[in-house]
């Protein structure tokens, strides 16, 4: 018998949301709160701050704490986020946490690193590996792009099966406080794929805008990235993952979403138009 299976009452104990002001930090911890589940915000602005380059503060943000959302800024494939993680999860096993959810990146083997850290740690764990977030384009980094009506990115026509952030919440929050997920690998995609040209076309039906997909060479676009002024990680992140990241190798659906909430992800189509709803493409010029 799967004694997992017997009730369905959410796990009692504190939870850490790191990134807790993130794109998916904040919506998981506001799922936590409205289940009424007991949740540390983990951010540099929280009390006790959390700070991925400075461990002060660390083991205060873990005291108590029964599970922990793991999310690292700006991405795992960075250099140095393997050390950073090994050193939280030190940390969680000596304070006795029970279950570590780690936010992962489709297709990067610097991500799949720190999985293996976070498998090997003695802690239950959860991996929850997404594909890029529908959000990237509503409150990202290409937000400005939509509202001039020229997504201006490296050419590149390899479809991506976007994901949403909400889809990923639920899916975290599931796994920090239902039974059942223990030792699961959730590879989150949406349901089709789309290439960023198509992505124009879906903003463009959404918005009533004429919102057009401006390919440029792979070295002009970074190039540009840094003259706006960009830190140096976003900048090394933004290539990394268009050369990279975006080679094909993640043209392929998942069933995580699926597996792990009953459910079909949310649509891309479905997540503009919620988003032109919500008014934040409303200084579309």
């Amino acid at each position: 018998m799967n004694l997992n299976s017997i009730t369905n009452a959410p796990q009692e104990g504190l939870v850490l949301v790191l990134g807790g002001t993130g794109k998916t930090g904040r919506r998981i911890a506001a799922l936590l709160e409205a289940r009424g589940i007991p949740t540390r915000i983990g951010s540099r602005s929280a009390v006790p701050g959390f700070d991925w380059s400075n461990e002060a503060n660390w083991d205060e943000c873990l005291d108590g704490v029964r599970a922990a959302y793991i999310s690292y800024s700006p991405d795992l494939a960075m250099p140095g986020a393997s050390d950073s993680i090994r050193a939280f999860v030190d940390k969680a096993h000596r304070h006795d946490v029970e279950h570590l959810v780690l936010l992962s990146g489709r297709g990067e083997e610097e991500a799949q690193v720190c999985e293996r850290i976070v498998q090997d740690s003695g802690i239950n764990w959860t991996i929850v590996r997404a594909s890029w977030f529908n959000q990237n384009f509503s409150e990202g980094a290409f937000l400005e792009m939509v509202q001039s009506r020229q997504i201006t990115l490296p050419d590149v026509d390899t479809p991506e099966p976007y994901v949403d952030a909400d889809d990923i919440a639920e899916v975290a929050v599931a796994a920090l406080i239902e039974p059942g997920h223990v030792g699961e690998i959730y590879e989150v995609t949406g349901p089709r794929m789309l290439t960023l040209s198509e992505i124009a076309a879906e903003l463009s039906r959404a918005t009533g805008e004429d919102i057009a997909y401006v390919p440029v060479p792979h070295d002009a676009f970074i190039a540009g990235v840094a003259e706006t002024g960009a830190p140096d990680d976003v900048v090394w992140m933004l290539d990394y993952l268009f050369s990279t990241v975006m080679d094909g190798r993640n043209s392929h659906l998942t069933d995580g979403v699926q597996r792990a909430l009953g459910r079909p992800p949310r649509d891309f189509a479905d997540f503009a138009r919620a988003s032109v709803a919500s008014g934040v493409w409303r200084n579309v010029a």
